[in-house]
């Protein structure tokens, strides 16, 4: 849903241009949300409870702090551009260098937790659709930050279609995956 609302504020921007509420949801729900619960749904699959709760409510609280703060900044007028987004125009720089730690826990867990899962489920041809399917998402979970990186450049273009792609690899991935009856090798998946 983040992931969907995030992209829709980057819709709303292109068709309508640019306003201060549609820009701060955007950088809530993009930048700091748009990865986030799917790479909490991959902590919550391969860690334990105890341990996905913990991770989970330390990251919350760092992105409940940096929305207040992207809500309360100021933002720079003349940074503004009527058809892009960027967070360079808030004025409280400092705020933007939380968003890389929110995204590499997400790249992190969810990349990397669909990287090992692959591997894993690579050692047994039982588990083919599985290692598929994990294989969707890691590259479906690579791409918005491939797209991420483009908009550094001004290529922000770049970034809306690898965030379309990214999810539509992701849903083929889980698709792939939903389809599978194998028991899961994962422990905490198999008791649940």
């Amino acid at each position: 849903m983040c992931y969907g609302l995030g992209t829709l504020t980057e819709s709303i921007v292109g068709i309508f241009h640019w306003s201060e509420p549609v820009f701060k949801s955007w950088y809530i729900l993009g930048a700091l949300l748009g990865g986030f619960p799917l790479a909490q749904g991959s902590v919550y699959l391969i860690f334990q409870k105890r341990t996905a709760n913990i991770m989970m409510y330390v990251v919350m609280s760092v992105i409940i702090i940096a929305s207040v703060l992207v809500i309360l900044s100021p933002i720079d007028y003349s940074l503004v551009e009527s058809t892009r987004l960027t967070g360079k125009v808030l004025v409280w720089k400092n705020v933007r260098l939380i968003t890389p730690f929110v995204n590499v826990y997400a790249f992190v867990f969810l990349v990397g937790g669909a990287v090992y899962s692959a591997y894993r489920y690579s050692r047994d041809i039982q588990f083919k659709n599985r290692f598929i399917g994990n294989i969707f998402i890691a590259l479906g979970g690579l791409l918005p930050g491939i797209g991420g990186s483009f908009t550094k450049f001004g290529y922000t273009e770049v970034l809306y279609v690898t965030e379309l792609l990214g999810i539509i690899l992701i849903y083929r991935g889980y698709h792939t995956m939903k389809q599978d009856h194998t028991i899961s090798i994962f422990e905490v998946q198999s008791t649940t």
